[in-house]
Order: structure tokens, then sequence, then C-alpha cells
């Protein structure tokens, strides 16, 4: 750890730090219906598309009617993306000539990519399109991002609300998220990326000769156009297998700082966005507080163990901390750096191989996910999951002081708590049932490089980057299997879409009770207590899921590790 180590790791807070107000205000505009200084621009063609798709704007949906459309509109995003991987051979922008994709693997994109999760049992350059990466993969990096976006709009609504049924109208909001969010900074964002040496073309690979002679077939493609969304949308999803360690897809340390930026930016602006809407934006900060301590928490841990390496590692004279699986260019902090945050916002992108990190720093990752991706969280999926676990707390502190809890104005009550509740336990059923299975199973078994603690860790990684929407992976897991293929696709389903519907139903249930003015025996929500109970109650449920699977695994690989220094 170094001095200059930690100057990258506060610059990069600071700057997020900077953004979150001035992206939260926009936001709040664009979401009310506002000017904004791209309206004179972008709201005739707003009006076209709702002319086009026969969508009044005016007319808002009832929670249960705003579910069912997004439902719907991913099932049309599922048949395009299989559609056109099973097509893809006989579809144009194909210079490479790749075949047609397996069905079970057409299957695990096709859900992965609505989902948000990204998690690819592939190499893009040597099994997609260009088509495929454009029309399937890109399109759907932005439509899954504005739904998260959007889905989150309507439960901040039913906090803001009194007294109503509606909670908006779905297609306002994805396309208001899309046309005035996402686009306009993709563009700009695509822009740069290409100026730091990052491909964006239609030409065929091109072939070249080694210095030794040999033929090396080098890949490219429309690569930024897919980088700046898969970033800023918080998918994942790579261009290239390597994804962000891939030099054409992060060439410079500024590209990089840039990508991680763009991770956080508008998670954390969401909750300046919550905190403008409900009138006050101390509530805003407070939950940003809590993601931001836990971040940072998680940071040093991650450098710390990096940092330093591992007592076997020292055995061999490889000193000056754990460069294993890591890119020079970027060196132990930026990847230390880049993995909490790419794990704590849902997004995946790796710059190194987090299989190959020690023990505890690849454990850090692990809990992000575990703790239901609400340290930042996905672009609107974490301001949502964190607001399941404020509503919990909220719960807890109103049985400590024997009142009925309220929050932002309004009655947390019994359906609140035990939609609360669905949402958040589901998610260790499917990522501890599926490792159950997954270290049993040998045909599940033969999918692992390794055997013992760090084996166990790969397939618990999996399942639970699966389920959380993540899509980052312990690179040894060989994925790409009739089973993997399957189960990650249903953990994928179930962590995304069983976590949106009790969150709606909260939506629904909030947005028709009264606001009720605070007192002198309302619970402050602004504050430190506030703040240090939520996070207490995030570690506690979330212990109770992890820390028993995590003993088992990266804890133990510690211990061995490190017996010489241990004993």
């Amino acid at each position: 750890m170094t001095v200059i180590g930690w100057i990258q790791i506060i610059l990069f807070c600071a700057i997020v730090i900077a953004l979150v107000k001035p992206l939260g205000w926009y936001m709040t505009r664009v979401f009310n219906g506002e000017r904004t200084f791209l309206s004179p621009v972008l709201r005739p063609l707003e009006r076209g598309i709702y002319r086009v798709g026969g969508v009044d704007e005016r007319r808002e949906q009832h929670w249960l009617t705003y579910t069912v459309a997004m439902l719907l509109f991913h099932v049309g995003g599922f048949a395009l993306i299989y559609g056109l991987m099973r097509l893809q051979a006989v579809l144009p922008f194909n210079p490479a000539g790749q075949t047609a994709v397996a069905e079970d693997l057409s299957f695990n994109t096709a859900i992965s990519f609505i989902t948000n999760t990204n998690w690819q049992n592939y190499g893009g350059e040597s099994t997609l399109s260009y088509l495929v990466q454009m029309l399937g993969l890109t399109h759907q990096n932005f439509l899954s991002a504005a739904t998260g976006i959007a889905l989150a709009m309507a439960l901040i609504r039913g906090f803001t609300r009194s007294s109503m049924r509606t909670v908006g109208n779905f297609w306002v909001d994805v396309t208001r998220c899309t046309l005035y969010v996402l686009l306009p900074i993709c563009i700009v964002y695509a822009l740069f990326l290409v100026w730091q040496g990052m491909p964006q073309t239609l030409g065929a690979y091109v072939d070249a000769t080694t210095l030794e002679g040999g033929k090396q077939t080098i890949a490219l493609g429309p690569v930024a156009s897919q980088v700046a969304i898969k970033m800023l949308g918080t998918n994942g999803g790579g261009f290239f297998n390597a994804n962000a360690a891939h030099p054409f897809e992060n060439p410079t340390a500024l590209s990089n700082l840039v990508q991680m930026i763009s991770i956080f930016a508008l998670g954390a602006a969401m909750t300046n966005v919550f905190g403008r809407m409900v009138g006050n934006e101390r509530q805003g900060w407070a939950i940003f507080a809590v993601m931001g301590i836990l971040f940072v928490a998680g940071v040093t841990v991650t450098y710390w163990a990096e940092a330093n390496g591992t007592s076997a590692l020292q055995a061999l004279g490889l000193t000056g901390g754990n460069m294993e699986g890591k890119e020079v260019r970027f060196g132990i902090v930026a990847s230390s750096l880049f993995a909490v945050v790419t794990t704590a916002a849902s997004c995946g992108a790796v710059n190194a191989m987090h299989d190959s990190f020690t023990a505890l720093g690849g454990m850090i990752p692990l809990i992000n996910m575990q703790l239901g991706e609400v340290i930042i969280g996905g672009v609107g999926a974490g301001l949502y999951g964190m607001l399941l676990f404020v509503v919990l707390a909220i719960f807890v502190a109103g049985l400590m002081v024997g009142r009925t809890p309220e929050y932002v104005g309004k009655k947390i009550e019994a359906r609140e708590v035990k939609m609360a509740m669905l949402a958040i336990l589901v998610l260790p059923l499917m990522y501890l049932g599926w490792t159950a299975v997954g270290v049993v199973l040998p045909s599940a078994v033969a999918s692992m490089a390794n055997a013992g603690p760090h084996g166990f860790t790969e397939v618990l990684y999996a399942y639970t980057s699966g389920t959380g929407n993540n899509g980052s992976a312990f690179a040894g897991l060989t994925g790409n299997t009739l089973f993997y293929n399957l189960t990650l696709a249903m953990a994928m389903f179930v962590g995304r879409f069983f976590m949106i519907v009790p969150a709606m139903a909260i939506a629904g249930s909030l947005v028709e009770k009264k606001s009720i003015p605070a007192s002198a025996g309302t619970f402050p929500t602004t504050g430190g207590l506030f703040v240090g109970l939520v996070i207490g109650v995030i570690l506690i449920i979330g212990g109770l899921t992890f820390f028993p699977a995590l003993a088992l695994g990266p804890i133990v690989e510690h211990l061995a590790m490190n017996a010489n220094t241990l004993f």
C-alpha cells in the first residue's frame, strides 16, 4: 500500500461525489417531465416515439400494470437476442464468418442480457458477429439499464405520492431515460474512448505477421459504442473475452479511471434523485453515506490483501504484492479498485482476473455481491435494493422504540416488510442452493479448474454473480456446459425479476398511503444513527447468508496460503 495508491482511490471517490448533485438534478428534471437543455432537440423525437408506439404519456399505470409492461418488454428482448444468435450465420455484418450459437448458450446469453447481468460463457471476438454485438447486446444494454432506473423511479414515487394508485408510465420512463440520459452521455463517452485508442469499425479482422514470422488475427469491431453503455449502464458484458483487461477495451490509465467513474456515476446520482423527489436532499445523502462507508471498507481490505500478497508468493521471491492476473499498465491499486467498483455496482466488467486475487482480496467482491448489490449497485437496481434494506432498518427501529415505523412520511407496515424480506431472501436461495448442487454433481465438478476451497469459491462466485446480476466471474470455472448454461440462466432470471416484483408491490402499497408529517417521535433518517442502523441491518442479514458459505472458501484458502506466517 502506497501514498500514490491512496491518492488514486481518493481522487476516484472525490470525482464520484462531485457528480452526484449535477447528475441528480438533471435526472430529476428528466423524470419529472421538465424542460432540459436537450429538450429542443429530443422532445420532438420523444413525441414521435410515443405516437408510433401508441403511448399516451399523460396516462399513468397502476403498479401491477407497470410491472406487467416491464415483463412483456423483456420477453421481446429475450426473443430478439436469442433469434439473432441462432441466425447469425445467415445475417449481415459477420466478417469473421461466425456460425450459429448453440441453443443452451443462446438461451443463457439472452437471459443474461435482459437481466442486466451480462454473464458471458463465450469469447465475444470468437463467437459473435458485429450485428449480434450491436443489435442484440449493445441495444439490450441500453434497455436493461433504462429499465432499472425506471423501476427505481416507480418506487421513489411510492414514497413521494400520497393517496394515489399510479406509479408512472413504464414506456415513458424507459423512453426518457434512454433518450435524455443514456444516449447523450454514451455518444460523448464513445468518442472519448475512440480518442483513447479503442476500435470503432465495421471492417474485417486484421491479419498481422509477428516478429517471429507467425500469423496473428487481430479482432476489431464496433467496440467503443458497446463499452460506453456497458460501463455507464452497469452492464459489464465485454466485446472481447478478456473484457476491460483487453488493451482494445481499456487502452490507457485514463480510460480505466473514466470507466470506473462511469460505473458509479448514475447509481450514485440516483440517491440525489431520491432526496430531491422526497423534498429533502439529506435523505439521499444519508443513503449515499451507507453505500460509501461499505465501499471504502471493501476497497481498503482488497487493496491491503493484494498489496501484501501471501507468504506462498513471498517464499518464491515474489515480493511487492500479488500481480498475478493483473495488467502491468494498471497495477495493484487500479486493479483492486476496479474489482471493488465493478462488484459494488453490479457491473461485472473486469480489468484483472478475480480468480487470481488473494483469498481475502477475492472475498470482498464476493461479499459485495452477496450483500444484494446495494453498494451503489446497478443503475436504479442499487437504489431500490438499498431501499428494501431501509424498509427493514426502519422496521427494526420501530420495534426498538415501540411505535409504528415511518420513513419520509410513509408508515412502514407488515405488507412492506414481508415484501422486502421476500425480495432479499430469494437471493441466497439461488446462489447457495445451486452451489450445493454444483459442488456434488460430477459433470459440474468437472468444470472446476481448481480443487479444494478455491474450486468451491469458483462455483459459489458464479452463482452469486449470476443471482446478483453482476456478471463477473472467477475465470477458472468453465461455464459453457448444459448444466451451467441452464442453471445460471435460472439464477439470473430469479435474481432480477423475483426481486423486482416485490419491490414494485411495495411501491404500489406506499403510493396509496397518506403522507404523515414528522413529529417529535419520528425516527430521524438523515443522521449518523440512521446510517449506522442501515449498515448494521445490511451486514446482519447479509452475514446470515454469506458467512456460512465463505467459511469453506476464501477464508480457508487464506489460512492455507499463509500457514507459515500464522503458525
